[in-house]
């Protein structure tokens, strides 16, 4: 047919190694837990902007230079970030791709992430420690919701809907540009989501 796909949104997924995540990640939920006990300025941010869960979005979002287990995972998402930088045949300029905000994310059983994104970030994503059966992924918004108009709505069996939600397992890397809106939908499961979120700038 002659009809041409054009601007298409590429959204990075991949895996750690099995043999790499699992140690990683055991390592990172102890981290995270305790974080968490000790962070009561992230746990009073999180009563009212994250209600259910914790984030230490507000209060320790650094994490790459707080700890050298958060400094390991970045050394091991900087490959997957930079392959992701040439699939969007991005022009660095001499200039590098550096991560700047770095936090941790537990949501129990209904904690949600609202829709958003990431402002003044090049590449943001997410790392995922644990993943209990049942919880659903990363929900992904078309940017040209807002001007599909008249448009009909997709056959259920349509290859493009206006949202997606990418799979996630314990180990999963999920990159997308900063721009992207996305939410976390809630979690249904008893286990809490565990994850870490970052931001990488061009500079």
């Amino acid at each position: 047919m002659p009809i041409v796909s054009l601007f298409p949104t590429r959204v990075y997924a991949a895996r750690l190694p099995g043999r790499t995540a699992s140690p990683l990640n055991a390592r990172l939920l102890h981290e995270c837990v305790q974080y968490r006990a000790d962070d009561a300025a992230g746990r009073a941010w999180s009563s009212k902007r994250y209600p259910g869960g914790y984030t230490s979005y507000a209060s320790l979002n650094r994490m790459h230079t707080l700890s050298p287990t958060f400094a390991e995972l970045e050394r091991k998402l900087r490959r997957h970030v930079l392959a992701y930088a040439r699939a969007l045949e991005f022009d660095l300029d001499g200039r590098r791709l550096a991560m700047t905000d770095c936090w941790v994310n537990m949501m129990p059983r209904g904690g949600t992430h609202g829709l958003h994104l990431h402002p003044l970030a090049t590449i943001s994503g997410t790392y995922y420690v644990r993943t209990p059966r049942g919880v659903p992924g990363l929900k992904l918004e078309d940017p040209r919701l807002d001007r599909y108009m008249a448009a009909p709505p997709r056959r259920s069996d349509a290859r493009q809907h206006p949202w997606v939600t990418m799979p996630v397992a314990p180990g999963t890397v999920l990159l997308f540009e900063s721009w992207l809106r996305h939410e976390v939908p809630a979690n249904p499961v008893a286990a809490e989501r565990v994850s870490v979120s970052f931001n990488y700038h061009w500079s």
